[in-house]
């Protein structure tokens, strides 16, 4: 039997509290007493892949390569009065139906889509024509669309808002290209799922020097993730010099065991495959591809351990072993219809407030990142006809790629999915907290819950 340690606790000890507290709010009139919904409580060690892996929609790309200020972005526009131009911020939130519909949206799906919205606009509009002129629409510029403001005053908020976008998507383009970030997405990608190992990334270090030192930083917390024994002693010296990190961003790699399965016999704290590897391959893969979905846009086949997880509390096969309950499900619980039909494997969370229609899920525009009629569109009344709510709450941090995995489920497996966490980090954000991380543990009894 494998002792439970301090870092298994966490999630346990989270979801003991929030049970207490649910067995006493049992007596107050009219709260339920059945289970209303599923909880399924994690911490960061689930998944050490995703929070610095890059991610390829529009949103992620957005936090990731544009410097931003939570939701804020600021840039440039042409002054009003022809003088120098003006700095502007805008929040990239849900007021603006364009960022609605492309912040789930692979990068290259965006910029396909702002093209068509561009065309369509000039296309439609004789002044916008006058102003444009004969040039392809990948060449408006962001004063040609300040012109057609002028050109055209009723329509100022949508040139203003499509403007925007069309400059954070040249400007997410431009860096993509300017960092090789293509042939290293690619290479992360292929080493997730076993595509690539130890002898591609050396490759890929001696012949692509210009690569930026976070980058690198990035590639190596893969590495480590998936090949931890590589980076003990004297090897894992060798590969820190062959990246040319700092000793801070060494830190930050060789803390990644902090976050790693204490154990391969125990699953329960590390993620739904593990890191089981036979060491005496020389290729491994840390997740499986998924046969079910195809694959659209290039460097889009990664995806967050939870959406696995998700999808296997959903059907009710979520091992009991790995993610012990809280309490076992009342009887009533599976219901007839499929949607309500899962397992309890976590403490159940009973809810007393109305289903009411998540802020991004309300029916301003498309925001699937698949289709402008988006499955969410009708969300207010198709709440009521769907099964159960999944919350799941990660302690240590949440990323944007869980973020848009949990919206994609919720259409998917027609029920709600909730992502809460201590955090929702970048990657920057995460890589600054790792560096921080020290191997010391403090009692069990230091955590109020």
């Amino acid at each position: 039997m494998t002792m439970t340690t301090f870092r298994d606790l966490i999630p346990t000890k989270l979801a003991a509290g929030i049970w207490n507290c649910l067995v006493k709010c049992k007596s107050i009139p009219n709260f339920p007493q059945q289970e209303t919904c599923e909880l399924l409580v994690l911490d960061r060690s689930i998944d050490q892949i995703a929070p610095v892996i890059h991610e390829w929609t529009y949103d992620a790309m957005c936090h990731d390569l544009l410097n931003m200020e939570g939701n804020k972005y600021v840039h440039e526009v042409p002054s009003k009065t022809g003088g120098p131009p003006e700095k502007k911020e805008v929040l990239l939130e849900e007021h603006d139906p364009i960022w609605l519909e492309l912040r789930h949206a692979h990068i290259g799906d965006a910029n396909l889509r702002l093209h068509e919205k561009m065309t369509n606009f000039v296309s439609k509009n004789k002044a916008a024509q006058h102003q444009h002129g004969s040039r392809d629409v990948g060449e408006i510029s962001t004063r040609d669309l300040q012109k057609m403001v002028q050109a055209l005053p009723q329509y100022s908020e949508q040139i203003e808002k499509l403007s925007l976008h069309v400059e954070i998507a040249g400007k997410i383009n431009r860096i993509i290209t300017e960092q090789g970030l293509k042939e290293l997405g690619q290479l992360e990608q292929d080493l997730v799922f076993g595509d690539a190992g130890m002898k591609d990334v050396i490759k890929f270090l001696t012949t692509n020097e210009a690569v930026s030192h976070e980058n690198k930083l990035r590639l190596m917390m893969i590495l480590a993730a998936i090949y931890p024994e590589k980076f003990e002693g004297e090897k894992g010296l060798s590969l820190m010099k062959l990246a040319k990190l700092s000793t801070e961003d060494a830190n930050a790699v060789n803390n990644m065991s902090l976050l790693a399965p204490l154990s391969e016999s125990k699953k329960g704290s590390a993620s739904s495959f593990s890191l089981k590897f036979d060491i005496h391959k020389k290729k491994r893969a840390a997740r499986k591809d998924r046969c079910s979905e195809q694959e659209t846009w290039q460097l889009s086949r990664f995806y967050p351990i939870i959406e696995e997880l998700v999808e296997k509390l959903s059907l009710g096969e979520l091992s009991k072993d790995d993610y012990p309950c809280m309490n076992d499900p009342s009887p009533s619980f599976h219901g007839s219809s499929p949607a309500a039909a899962s397992i309890h494997e976590a403490p159940v969370a009973h809810s007393m407030r109305s289903r009411r229609t998540p802020t991004w899920a309300r029916p301003r525009g498309s925001d699937d990142g698949y289709s402008s009629d988006s499955v969410l569109r009708h969300t207010s009344s198709d709440l009521k006809k769907r099964g159960k709510r999944i919350f799941v709450f990660i302690a240590g941090g949440a990323t944007r790629s869980e973020l848009r995995v949990c919206h994609k489920l919720t259409g998917k497996l027609n029920r709600e999915v909730v992502l809460g966490s201590t955090s929702i980090d970048d990657p920057q954000q995460f890589i600054t907290k790792l560096k921080q991380l020290t191997p010391s543990e403090i009692s069990l009894d230091d955590l109020q819950i």
